[in-house]
């Protein structure tokens, strides 16, 4: 049996390929994810170490999945698939004490990103502006969440449409416009982005304007009744969830 390589990043590379040539509609997530998607997160100072992987894809390929990982030298949390399988899987690599986590149509983290029809595209990764979403989303976010942030931002431009190769504005307004708890949590997080950038030896003014785009957009989208009646009960109320960390059965407790 092949095993997982050591180096995430690698080993990211070898299910793209895998996948590709068994047509399966993986798409990465994370860090790892934007590692791929943007050259300024593999140089100093936005360069870093990645764990796990994390993936999106489409329920009509979930069968595959299940067979897919298990061929790469994974095991599966047989447990979590069966109660949890419609929606999300877990594979581990005992190799290397990494786990794999596959979202089903759906990212549901801190809050919910619905994925159906943004992942039929060519390229190993999720789009930048999804990949925007899944990392601005983390209500608790930290400081490699920030700094693998600041790197799309660097290398995307903000733009209205959707493009493998930019940030969709209209695309991350008309998800701020769903959800008033959703735009709050990009709201705070946007300005911890902009906070970070001045501890970090980069193009300030070109994050800065970018993200000043996004949020034009953001702002200028027109919001619906319901968004405008939870914007009232503002912060009182808590707008985010915070998701459980799912154990593998091989790591100790």
């Amino acid at each position: 049996m092949t095993h997982p390589l050591e180096d995430p990043i690698d080993e990211a590379r070898r299910i793209a390929e895998a996948a590709k040539s068994k047509k399966l509609g993986l798409k990465l997530l994370g860090g790892a994810g934007i590692h791929l998607h943007s050259p300024s997160a593999g140089h100093p100072p936005l360069k870093r170490k990645y764990g796990d992987l994390d993936y999106a894809m489409s329920k009509r390929d979930r069968k595959a999945a299940l067979d897919f990982f298990p061929s790469l030298g994974y095991e599966a949390n047989e447990r979590f698939n069966l109660m949890q399988g419609d929606r999300r899987l877990y594979f581990y690599d005992s190799h290397n004490s990494r786990q794999v986590d596959v979202f089903i149509d759906v990212f549901r983290m801190s809050h919910v990103i619905d994925l159906r029809g943004r992942l039929e595209h060519d390229g190993p990764c999720a789009s930048p502006s999804d990949l925007l979403l899944s990392k601005l989303q983390i209500y608790e976010i930290n400081r490699k969440d920030l700094v693998d942030l600041v790197a799309l931002v660097l290398d995307h431009p903000v733009e209205a449409g959707w493009g493998d190769e930019v940030i969709d504005s209209g695309y991350l307004a008309r998800m701020a416009a769903q959800d008033w708890g959703l735009y709050r949590t990009l709201q705070v997080n946007t300005e911890k982005l902009r906070a970070i950038l001045d501890e970090l030896d980069v193009d300030r003014e070109l994050v800065r304007s970018r993200l000043d785009e996004l949020w034009r957009a953001v702002e200028a989208q027109p919001k619906p009744l319901k968004w405008k009646l939870r914007a009232q009960v503002g912060d009182r109320m808590q707008w985010y969830e915070l998701p459980e960390e799912t154990r593998s059965p091989y790591q100790p407790e």
